[in-house]
């Protein structure tokens, strides 16, 4: 066989690669600064030279045949170890090794932040670009090397360290307390309960927890962002249910008053990135630091 057939060039595998992920010619020009055409051309170029078909076309949509299928996943693998060849290249030729960490938004401004100049003193030639996100990371669409995240460990294609398992605990104000010296874990179910909108059902599982009627949650106003949330309990709109690693301050500082003891979530903190990037060293120091420190 012709070893050209075996290794097709650069240019028609990234063209294939990005039509293949998005399943669109479009998104991919996009994404490579082609036009759709241009990206049509060298799919079209790469199936006649390997002598198959990688897609099915169906009126302005395209569809991955199986072998086309098979081919995206293990080219995804290869070209994902090339990116990361080349990254550790750049950083040890620039001399300054930096990591690109999406995290999420509360846990980066409350324990992280306050932290990371521990992890720049011992690790003073490593830059680390903070980068705020709720929702999943595509790692392939993004420059993201790594990512800070909470959730039950199901991270398919990726690797996974868990750092924390999440303890929720019950806050309320201290005005709210005041007028009412009587509030405890039991007499909960009277109060407005403040949720995030990513964990709606902690309430349910604390409930559950402490076994009280689910009919008898008082539910309030749902929130996108944790701050957002402790600062509503903080102006007594009503009592929240939070990851205790996130109020440790406002605790210690009598800003808020926990009622009860925290309980462990199902869910817990993980980081997580492509294995592509396994070997950054970036990331390996920032990874053995968040373990050591968490």
């Amino acid at each position: 066989m012709n070893p050209r057939h075996l290794t097709p060039s650069m240019s028609l595998l990234l063209a294939f690669e990005a039509a293949a992920r998005h399943e669109s010619y479009t998104r991919a020009a996009h994404e490579l600064s082609l036009t759709q055409s241009a990206v049509s051309r060298q799919v079209q170029t790469l199936e006649k030279l390997l002598n198959m078909r990688l897609f099915i076309r169906e009126g302005r949509h395209v569809i991955l045949t199986d072998v086309g299928r098979m081919y995206q996943r293990e080219l995804s693998e290869a070209l994902g170890k090339i990116r990361g060849a080349t990254l550790q290249a750049m950083a040890f030729q620039s001399g300054i090794h930096s990591l690109r960490l999406a995290t999420l938004p509360t846990f980066g401004s409350k324990w992280l932040l306050p932290r990371l100049k521990d992890f720049y003193a011992a690790h003073p030639g490593i830059t680390v670009h903070l980068h705020s996100r709720i929702e999943a990371i595509d790692f392939d669409a993004t420059e993201i090397d790594a990512a800070i995240s909470v959730g039950m460990g199901d991270w398919p294609g990726l690797t996974a360290h868990r750092l924390h398992t999440e303890q929720l605990v019950v806050i309320a104000s201290p005005q709210l307390t005041e007028q009412d010296p009587r509030l405890t874990e039991q007499n909960i179910p009277n109060q407005l309960l403040l949720n995030v909108s990513s964990n709606a059902q902690a309430w349910a599982e604390w409930f559950s927890h402490h076994a009280l009627p689910h009919r008898s949650m008082r539910m309030g106003p749902s929130f996108e962002m944790t701050s957002h949330l402790i600062q509503a309990v903080r102006a007594g709109i009503g009592i929240g249910l939070v990851p205790r690693i996130l109020i440790e301050d406002e605790l210690r500082n009598g800003e808020l008053v926990s009622l009860g003891n925290p309980i462990a979530s199902r869910r817990s903190y993980y980081l997580l990135y492509p294995p592509r990037n396994e070997m950054l060293p970036s990331l390996k120091a920032l990874r053995d630091w968040l373990v050591q420190t968490i």
